[in-house]
C-alpha cells in the first residue's frame, strides 16, 4: 500500500472534518486557511486515499431511547478454540458483518476477540448470542459485560500537528 504525505494543510482538514464532517466547503477552506478550491480538492485527495472511510452521523442514544428503547450495549470478550488464519478470519467476518455489532477487535493477549455490541433488550441480546456465538463450534468462551451507563463516545482521534 503506498503510503501518502500529509503537511499541516492536511492534518488540520482532517482534525476539523472528524469534529464536524457537515462542513460546507468554504467554511473548512476559512478554518484551514486554504482556498475553497485546494481544499475540496485536498480533501478528495484525502478521501481516495482511504484515510477518511466514511461520513456518518453519531446518534443521541439518550434522546432516542425514549422513542426506540433504552437498549442494551455489551462489550462481549470471545475467545476461540482454535486460532488458525482461516478460523480467526471466519469468526470476524461473519460476526463483523451482523448489524448488532458495532465495534470488532481481534487482541492479544487474553480473548481473542472483543465486541462490542447493541441490542434492543435482553431477549434480543440472548438472539443476537445464540446467532454469534453458541451455534459456532469454534467459539469456547464467552464473557459479556453490560452497559450501565456511557460517560464517553468519542471516536476522534487525536491529532498532533506535524
Amino acid at each position: 500500500m503506498e503510503q501518502i504525505l500529509l503537511d499541516t494543510t492536511d492534518i488540520l482538514l482532517l482534525d476539523q472534518l472528524q469534529q464536524d464532517a457537515s462542513l460546507t466547503n468554504q467554511v473548512l477552506a476559512e478554518r484551514v486557511h486554504t482556498s475553497p478550491p485546494t481544499c475540496l480538492r485536498r480533501v478528495k485527495r484525502l478521501r481516495d486515499a482511504g484515510l477518511i472511510e466514511r461520513q456518518i452521523a453519531i446518534l443521541s442514544i439518550d434522546k432516542l431511547a425514549p422513542v426506540l428503547g433504552y437498549g442494551l450495549t455489551a462489550i462481549v470478550e470471545i475467545t476461540l478454540d482454535r486460532q488458525d488464519a482461516h478460523s480467526l478470519e471466519a469468526f470476524e467476518t461473519r460476526v463483523a458483518s451482523d448489524d448488532a455489532v458495532q465495534q470488532c477487535y481481534r487482541v492479544s493477549p487474553g480473548p481473542d476477540f472483543v465486541l462490542v455490541v447493541f441490542a434492543r433488550d435482553m431477549p434480543a441480546y440472548r438472539a443476537l448470542s445464540q446467532r454469534l456465538f453458541s451455534t459456532d463450534t469454534n467459539v469456547r468462551n464467552v464473557k459479556a459485560f453490560f452497559s450501565v451507563k456511557r460517560s464517553k463516545f468519542e471516536p476522534k482521534i487525536a491529532i498532533a500537528l506535524v
